[in-house]
């Protein structure tokens, strides 16, 4: 296929969706942008994203790459596909993209961050996009369980079946900060990649850790055992996730 290839970032209120990738049975928010690219190339396009994300999990830094055969400038393509999407996603960058860029396989590393509210009342407008928590949180027990993720350990326990073969559950988390700010608790962490619901797994664990049902030095040792997760590693609501940002 000729043409020209391009890298966009994309935001995206994962609410209404079941994640990005497409699915035969539910709508991703891949099928909704390769649909409205598809009415400006005046024919299919594939997208490739940086990676999948899960039912109800919003992106703010999402990155994809495509070819177009139509010579549509970027800043032209960032206003006519927004045009034809739904107000919960929306391009918010587009630029043209080497030949040998790949959204996923470029990918040096990604960010992620999640949102809890603690409280006794949790705001209705927050709800989607914040989980709720009720119980007094612990935030030094907290940042010190964190601590024990930075490195290169294998995640086996902090992950779920992908239902497909994977080479590895090695990763390596840059970094791993818990902050507070009055009820909002906000995890943010680094990475060079993450495996199957391996950050809601993490923040689960975590927040069983702030309410004081786990010590933190437990981190150490589920990741030590790298034994596959069970029920004692609970796996936080999709809709406080997002995929902040990539990094190349």
């Amino acid at each position: 296929m000729e043409g020209r290839k391009y890298r966009v970032v994309i935001a995206y209120d994962g609410t209404g969706f079941s994640g990005w990738q497409y699915q035969e049975n539910a709508v991703g928010v891949q099928q909704v942008v390769e649909e409205a690219l598809a009415y400006l190339e005046g024919g299919p396009v594939r997208v490739f994203g940086s990676s999948r994300t899960d039912a109800g999990v919003h992106a703010k830094g999402f990155v994809g790459h495509f070819r177009l055969t139509k010579p549509i400038p970027p800043k032209n393509l960032v206003r006519a596909t927004n045009s034809r999407l739904p107000d919960s996603v929306r391009i918010m960058k587009a630029s043209y993209a080497a030949e040998d860029f790949d959204a996923r396989l470029s990918a040096k590393g990604k960010e992620y961050r999640y949102q809890l509210y603690q409280s006794d009342i949790m705001p209705p407008h927050l709800a989607p996009y914040w989980t709720f928590c009720h119980r007094p949180l612990d935030v030094e027990a907290m940042r010190r369980g964190a601590s024990f993720f930075v490195g290169r350990h294998d995640f086996a326990s902090f992950s779920a079946n992908p239902n497909r073969e994977l080479e590895t559950t090695v990763r390596t988390v840059f970094s791993f900060d818990v902050r507070k700010a009055g009820p909002r608790h906000t995890f943010i962490v680094r990475g060079d990649g993450f495996l199957y619901k391996q950050v809601r797994s993490m923040v689960g664990f975590l927040i069983s850790v702030g309410k004081g049902n786990e010590r933190p030095e437990a981190v150490k040792e589920l990741l030590d055992a790298a034994a596959p997760r069970t029920a004692r590693v609970e796996t936080a609501p999709g809709r406080g996730l997002f995929l902040w940002k990539v990094f190349y």
